[in-house]
């Protein structure tokens, strides 16, 4: 029997995803009819608006394909308060070192790579992500990053983002 693999998310991960996909298949008429014109230039070996047209359609049906695929093998997580760590929770933690507390979204690896730095966005199989995941308020834990371990005190775990 062959095992299927999913990409965990949140319900408004999988929507970017779907907005994504829809502004694509927006862009896709436009790009086409720039191939088109491109290719009524003529000589297509010299003809660089052409090529150009040609590779950037390549990307976007590459980024659909693959966007597909992601919903496809997708298994949105359902948010229980159950007091544990997990996707699409909030975590308040302070970092043991310097006393400082931030709060993160827990959320699927794909989410995470598509947010700004400065969303507090974290992954669940990050360093920090996997030391938290099922743990609940009050717990001291590891972190084992690449470079050195520290220590983190989980403060709340909520379903819904801190005020």
């Amino acid at each position: 029997m062959t095992k299927i693999y999913y990409q965990e998310m949140t319900p408004a991960g999988y929507q970017e995803i779907e907005n994504q996909i829809a502004a694509l298949k927006d862009k896709r008429p436009i790009l086409i009819a720039r191939l088109k014109a491109a290719r009524a230039l003529g000589d297509l070996s010299e003809n660089t608006e052409y090529s150009t047209a040609k590779h950037d359609l390549r990307h976007l049906e590459s980024r659909l394909r693959y966007l597909n695929k992601l919903l496809t093998y997708a298994k949105v997580v359902n948010v229980s308060d159950d007091g544990k760590v997990a996707l699409g929770k909030f975590v308040t933690v302070r970092f043991l070192d310097d006393q400082s507390e931030e709060t993160y979204q827990v959320v699927g690896h794909h989410q995470a790579e598509q947010a700004a730095l400065d969303a507090n966005i974290l992954a669940f199989d990050s360093p920090l992500g996997i030391a938290l995941m099922g743990q609940q308020a009050g717990a001291t834990v590891t972190v084992r990053a690449p470079a050195a371990s520290y220590q983190v005190v989980i403060i709340t775990v909520k379903i819904n983002p801190p005020k």
